[in-house]
This record gives C-alpha cells, sequence and structure tokens, in this order.
C-alpha cells in the first residue's frame, strides 16, 4: 500500500500500556531516539503488536512543529533532536526536512515561522509530535 504521509520512521515497539480504550506504544527508533504513540486498543490487538514488534511510526507534515531547543513545561512528550537538511518556502508555507537519528521528518509550517527561528539548512531543532498524532504500521 503506498500512502501520502512522508514521515515514516521505522522502530521496534520496546513498551506497551493498554487502557480500556486507549494504548500508549513506546517505540525506539532505529537512530536510538524514543516515540510514543496513542492509539486505540484495538488496533494493538488487530495488528498484534508487542514489545519486540518491528512498527513504523507514520506522521503527517502538519502534525510536526519545530522548536529551536527542547521545550518544558508543555504536554508533547515526543521530542526528537535533529538537524535542518532542507527548507523550501513558498507564499504563505514552507516545507522544512529534518534528519533525526534513525531516520527524516518533514514539518509543514508556514514561512513566518521559518522567518522567525531562523531555520536553515544545518540549524539545530527539535521535532514536536503529539502522541495521538502518531500512526503505527506494522510489515
Amino acid at each position: 500500500m503506498s500512502l501520502s504521509i512522508r514521515n515514516q520512521i521505522a522502530g521496534t515497539v520496546t513498551a506497551v500500556t493498554a487502557g480500556e480504550a486507549m494504548a500508549t506504544v513506546k517505540v525506539r527508533l532505529e537512530g536510538g531516539q524514543d516515540i510514543t504513540a496513542a492509539i486505540t486498543a484495538d488496533a494493538v490487538k488487530e495488528l498484534g503488536i508487542a514489545e519486540g514488534s518491528a512498527v513504523k511510526a507514520l506522521v503527517k507534515a502538519t502534525e510536526v512543529a519545530l522548536a529551536t531547543a527542547a521545550v518544558d513545561g508543555i504536554s508533547i512528550r515526543n521530542q526528537l533532536a535533529g538537524t535542518v537538511s532542507d527548507v523550501a518556502t513558498g507564499g504563505a508555507m514552507a516545507s522544512v526536512k529534518v534528519d533525526v537519528n534513525g531516520g527524516g521528518l518533514t514539518a509543514a509550517i508556514t514561512k513566518d515561522a521559518v522567518e522567525a527561528l531562523g531555520l536553515a539548512t544545518g540549524s539545530s531543532v527539535v521535532a514536536l509530535i503529539k502522541s495521538t498524532e502518531i500512526s503505527l504500521a506494522t510489515a
């Protein structure tokens, strides 16, 4: 199956905490960084997700925010350190590619945000992704 979601990062499940309706799934990315996905308990069961499972974390570019440093005092659990590898700006929006250990991410943010943050190739950034915005795919 082909997907329009460009952000697809491989990893291995390190923990599953199931609740009545939702579950949190911790994934160690190939580069060593950890992320958490919040998915339905039914999806965990139907996909056979368990500790040790190989998965791909899927995130739409519009769900990736960027900061110039780690952010304290925020509910967003996923903060992936990386380096900007490309910035393509249009009239209002920009596409920012970020190399993170274990893969690459694309963030769709405003041109104004790129300018305000001073983002350019080589800039250090932190990609912020809510756990509810990460989907998981199995092989």
